[in-house]
């Protein structure tokens, strides 16, 4: 579809680039964002990456919302459909999977007719893609979920699931960044905290970056979680390859 640009009120555009879950139109939401980041337009105060739009909230006394459009379209015409980004960076994330947190897989392995360790290899060989940062500070959305771990959420959800759950929802995978409600299925823990309000970049992750989970027994997990409440730095990214 050609991009359509929305008005949210008065101080926000809404950037449509697509209409489904694609890779190639969330490259080219993310390549619009970066692109104001490089180049600003006069006014813009905040961009949001979603699956497949880029909200933009602007100061309306700088740049008037019909002149924002305008500047808008005119970096649109200019991508080069995202292509040119490099993969964003590669965080390997270690997982405990099952116990009381991960309390969906056993039941989740009998109805795709696996073992739990098979649903645990194939859910941990695949890398995910953030698409997207929303629902509560720090929630990450990951595409790229084996076809056969697609499974709907629950009718009734749950109404307390611990911060560092790993998930599986529809056709997508998450991180739980705060504990609260949710009808996900959850298969795991890690013990990184996704979002923290005392680092300087409170989220851990952002859109266009890529997840690989690692398999950890819990002793392990708890190792890691310990050192990281004593202030040790647990997890850095790979560069971008």
């Amino acid at each position: 579809m050609s991009a359509r640009i929305l008005s949210c009120g008065e101080q926000a555009l809404t950037v449509e680039l697509g209409q489904s879950v694609d890779e190639s139109v969330n490259r080219r939401v993310i390549a619009l964002a970066q692109a104001l980041q490089i180049n600003p337009v006069p006014g813009v105060l905040e961009t949001v990456p979603t699956y497949r739009s880029l909200l933009v909230r602007f100061d309306p006394e700088v740049t008037r919302g019909a002149a924002m459009k305008e500047m808008l379209q005119d970096r649109l015409n200019g991508l080069t459909e995202g292509l040119d980004l490099a993969p964003g960076r590669l965080w390997r994330l270690p997982v405990a999977y099952g116990g009381s947190t991960g309390m969906d897989l056993r039941d989740l392995a009998a109805d795709k007719d696996l073992s739990a360790d098979a649903l645990i290899a194939m859910h941990s060989a695949a890398t995910y893609r953030v698409y997207m940062i929303g629902f509560s500070p720090g929630f990450a959305y990951l595409g790229g979920l084996p076809r056969k771990l697609h499974t709907p959420r629950l009718v009734t959800p749950r109404q307390l699931i611990p911060e560092g759950a790993i998930g599986i929802g529809g056709q997508q995978a998450n991180i739980n960044s705060i504990a609260g409600p949710s009808g996900w299925r959850f298969i795991g823990w890690t013990p990184v905290r996704i979002f923290d309000p005392d680092r300087a970049e409170p989220f851990l992750l952002c859109a266009g970056d890529r997840v690989q989970f690692e398999p950890v027994s819990p002793e392990q997990a708890a190792d890691v979680a310990a050192r990281q409440v004593a202030g040790e730095t647990v997890m850095q990214p790979e560069d971008a390859s």
